[in-house]
Formats: C-alpha cells, sequence, structure tokens
C-alpha cells in the first residue's frame, strides 16, 4: 500500500495523506448507483434534517423517513457533511447504534473516528476504536491494521488530525494487542510519522511488562532513534521526537524490578547525556537499586547530591532511603531522617513507620519498635502481617510472649491484619517453652485452621515442651507425626 503523510512542517490545519493512485483507487464514500428517483436521497435529505430540524424532532423524522436504515457508505456521507458539528454527528452515530439503523463496518467508524478526533473529542474517539477493533477481521487481516489501513486512507477527506493514529496505538495496547501496536507505530515511522512521545512511553512500558525490560529497551532504542552508546542515530534523519523524563523512568523502573542494576545505571547515564533533569522519583529508583545491593552508601552519595540539586525528596525517596538504613542496621540514621521529614512537612505513610519497626527489630531494641508501633495504630494504619511477625519474634525473643500474643490479636481484631505461619511459629514455641502447653495447643489449631500446617520446628518445639512435663504418650504421638511429615517434605 503505497501511502506517505506529508511532514509535520508543510501542513496546513489539517495535515493530508498523499494517496498514490498508481496503487488503489478509493472513495470512502462513493456510491454505486443513484437512488431512485421516487426516493428521496438519504445524503442530502438526512443532512437537511439534522442541521436543520429542531432536536426534539429531528430524531423521529429521520427514523420515519428512514425505517430501514442506512448502508456504511451512506453513513459515512452524511457524516462527513457534519464534520464541522462533531457533537451532532456523534449524537447521530449513537442513534444508528441505538435504533439498529446501520450495520457499521470499519469504513463508517473510521468516519466518525476521524470527525471526533479532529474535534479533540479524545476520550470519545478512543471508545469507538476500540468498538471498531472488536470488528471480526476481513479476509484473515488483523482488524487493527484494517483498520489503521481505512484510517490512513480517508484521513485528508475527513480533515482528521495526526493524534488519530496514537489514539489507535494507545487502544490496540489497552486491548492487549502488543504486536498489532507495534506494528503500527514502525509503519508510521515508515511514513515519515512521529507518534507523540507519552504514545512511544506506553509501548515500551507495555513491552517491557509483557516481554520484559531487556525488549522494551530495545523498542525504546528504535522509537527514539537511539544507537550504541545511547547515542541518537542520525543515520535516519532528524528525531521528531525525544525521549522524555516519563520514558527514563519507567525504563528504570523495569529494570529496577528485575534487579538489573548495570541497565538501570546506563538507562541513568543516558538520561544525563540526553540533557533530561532526572526528578526525586529518579533518585529514588536508583537509590532503591543500591539499598537492595546492600550499597547503602551510594545511596546516600545520591541523597546528598539530590539535595544539592535542589531537590526535595518526596515521601518515595524519604521510605527508599530509610528502609535501605534499616536493612543495614543503621536505625540511628534511619531515625534522623524521619525526623527530618517531620520537620520538612512531608507527611509519614505506614511503609515509613513499617520500615522503622522493622529496623528496630532488626538490632533487637524492642522497646523501641514498640513505641513506633502504636505511634502506627495511632495513625490508624494496618500494616502487613510481616510487620506484625518482626514484632512477635521481637518480643519471643525478650521473653514476653504473653505481649506478644496479645499484640497479635489486637493486630487481627481491630486493625484486620492476617497473621504469618511464621508468628504462630514464634509464639508457640515460646509457649512450649515457658510450659504453657495447653495455650500452645489452643493457638496450634487456630493455626491450622487459618491454612498453616505445623513444621517440623513447631513438631519439636511441642516435643520438647511434653518431654519437661514428663508426657511419654503425647511425645511418642507427635515424633511418630513429625516423622510422617518430614517424608511428606522430602517427597515433595
Amino acid at each position: 500500500m503505497a501511502v506517505q503523510i506529508l511532514k509535520p512542517h508543510v501542513l496546513s490545519k489539517a495535515p493530508r495523506l498523499h494517496l498514490s493512485t498508481a496503487s488503489f483507487s478509493f472513495s470512502l464514500y462513493s456510491t454505486t448507483s443513484p437512488p431512485p428517483s421516487d426516493e428521496p436521497d438519504p445524503v442530502s435529505t438526512v443532512t437537511s434534517i439534522l442541521t436543520h430540524h429542531r432536536s426534539k424532532s429531528r430524531w423521529s423524522t429521520v427514523l420515519t423517513l428512514f425505517p430501514t436504515g442506512f448502508t456504511p457508505s451512506q453513513f459515512s456521507q452524511i457524516t462527513l457533511q457534519l464534520k464541522n458539528n462533531p457533537h451532532l454527528a456523534l449524537r447521530f452515530f449513537l442513534f444508528t447504534q441505538q435504533k439498529s439503523l446501520c450495520n457499521h463496518d470499519l469504513s463508517s467508524y473510521s468516519t466518525i473516528i476521524h470527525i471526533l478526533s479532529r474535534a479533540r473529542l479524545k476520550t470519545r474517539a478512543q471508545e469507538i476504536i476500540r468498538v471498531a477493533l472488536r470488528t471480526p477481521g476481513i479476509e484473515n487481516e488483523p482488524t487493527h491494521l484494517k483498520l489503521f489501513e481505512l484510517l490512513v486512507k480517508s484521513y485528508n477527506e475527513c480533515g482528521s488530525a495526526p493524534f488519530v493514529f496514537d489514539l489507535l496505538v494507545k487502544s490496540c495496547l489497552q486491548m492487549k494487542k502488543l504486536e498489532g501496536s507495534i506494528k503500527i507505530v514502525r509503519m508510521l515511522m515508515s511514513r515519515g510519522i512521529s507518534p507523540q512521545v507519552s504514545t512511544c512511553n506506553a509501548l515500551i512500558w507495555e513491552v517491557s511488562e509483557c516481554r520484559g525490560p531487556n525488549e522494551g529497551y530495545e523498542i525504546y532504542k528504535e522509537v527514539f532513534g537511539v544507537g550504541n552508546g545511547g547515542r541518537e542515530s542520525k543515520a535516519k534523519g532528524v528525531l521528531k521526537i525525544r525521549p522524555n523524563l516519563h520514558t527514563f523512568n519507567a525504563l528504570m523502573l523495569c529494570f529496577y524490578r528485575e534487579g538489573l542494576l548495570e541497565k538501570l545505571e546506563e538507562v541513568w547515564s543516558e538520561m544525563e547525556g540526553s540533557g533530561c533533569v532526572p526528578n526525586s522519583y529518579s533518585y529514588s529508583i536508583l537509590m532503591a537499586a543500591f539499598c537492595e545491593e546492600g550499597k547503602v552508601r551510594d545511596a546516600e552519595e545520591l541523597w546528598e547530591e539530590m539535595i544539592v540539586k535542589g531537590l526535595k525528596p518526596d515521601i518515595v525517596a524519604y521510605n527508599t532511603m530509610i528502609a535501605g538504613l534499616c536493612n543495614v542496621g543503621d536505625v540511628m540514621r534511619a531515625e534522623e531522617l524521619f525526623r527530618e521529614m517531620g520537620l520538612g512537612g512531608t507527611e509519614a505513610t505506614c511503609v515509613t513507620y513499617e520500615n522503622l519497626i522493622n529496623g528496630y527489630c532488626k538490632v533487637s531494641d524492642i522497646d523501641s519498635a514498640m513505641l513506633i508501633y502504636k505511634d502506627l495504630c495511632r495513625k490508624n494504619f494496618k500494616p502487613q502481617g510481616s510487620t506484625i511477625e518482626a514484632l512477635i519474634g521481637g518480643l519471643c525473643d525478650k521473653g514476653r510472649v504473653l505481649e506478644a500474643l496479645e499484640i497479635m490479636r489486637v493486630a487481627m481484631r481491630q486493625l484486620g491484619v492476617c497473621p504469618t505461619g511464621q508468628s504462630y511459629a514464634f509464639l508457640i514455641k515460646s509457649l512450649c517453652e515457658e510450659r504453657k502447653m495447653e495455650e500452645a495447643l489452643k493457638l496450634q489449631a487456630e493455626m491450622v485452621g487459618k491454612g498453616f500446617k505445623p513444621n517440623l520446628e513447631i513438631y519439636d518445639a511441642f516435643i520438647d515442651g511434653f518431654s519437661r512435663e514428663g508426657n511419654k504418650e503425647m511425645v511418642t504421638v507427635l515424633r511418630k507425626e513429625a516423622l510422617e511429615t518430614q517424608k511428606e517434605l522430602e517427597g515433595n
């Protein structure tokens, strides 16, 4: 299909597509034969009714005169006459849908899509694109590619807007037509049309999510013309679009999720080389990657760099650094950032408190962890089960099993927290050590009711507890069960 689109700098108000007459002869709005002389011409008649009749009578008049409706070609011709009144054109389209007056095909859909796009009614246009994409393909040609072809052919006559193709790509992405989205973008680029940067970003993100960040990175290089070393390729001429901050942040986030620190740093270098200034979220991604690699000092250097550049850390940045410091046991520095955050007017989140609780439990400062936990509860935050597990483990290590049991009960009853299997294990082991066997058995029954199977650690705790009591019969039974459990685990 020999189709070209003129470059934007030579376009008038409505960019035009140049169609090769050697390739095809096509008019979306032509009719095969004139209407019989004794019947009203549907195109001129309906156009006149819609534009001159009062709104209350126009629809009933159309329905009376044309009860059998219109062909897709007739609909397109009528709609084209209404292109300067897009809202009326939309109402006519919805009217034909509601009254089943037209068996719409991709050509009629393309007309109304163009009319709405040229009027900047993007949401409505996308809604109809999604409807059109559900239309079965013709002669084994995918619907999205056929719709693209028809949108190209009818572009000039409808006086459409270039971003109609961006709406098509984004709709394909929303409907998980990933390969089709890639093909359409490539066809646009081959015709000298640059998709909007937001469209490219959406494509890169979806490819990264579905096929991995390395595939997303390849698409990024393709659509932005980036060659080796992150430099823009000049082989195909001057780039019409450049990656923006959202492009780089999306790429870095995808690489971070996969633990690919080297690739993340590579994207960071490209971002700086392109002249794109990182924001606090950009720094947060790289700091989080450093922290997870145990490179907390490198993360702190980034933090200082961010401050020097005048960027105010947001809650994501604070939580990232507090978590990293707590993971390496530097809770005092984490507390400093926590206080600094409060003084600066940044509201702490549940994650902030949980990071500090886990940090204090990590260094066995359970009293400080309990103080932070009480603050968390006063804020009406709901902690994760893992945070309650850390508290319970810390209290049990200090011999405060009843206090730990109360923490779990209150968290379940008042905060709706689901305890972890390890929380039960901590409590049962501690109760057995204190020879509170009846309480331990009740808790074990509750644990099973929650779907957690007793493990060998729990069996050992019960066997040790009943041995101290001299209950040999229970010890024998438990040892037999423990052996069966071990065989099941080995079998799995």
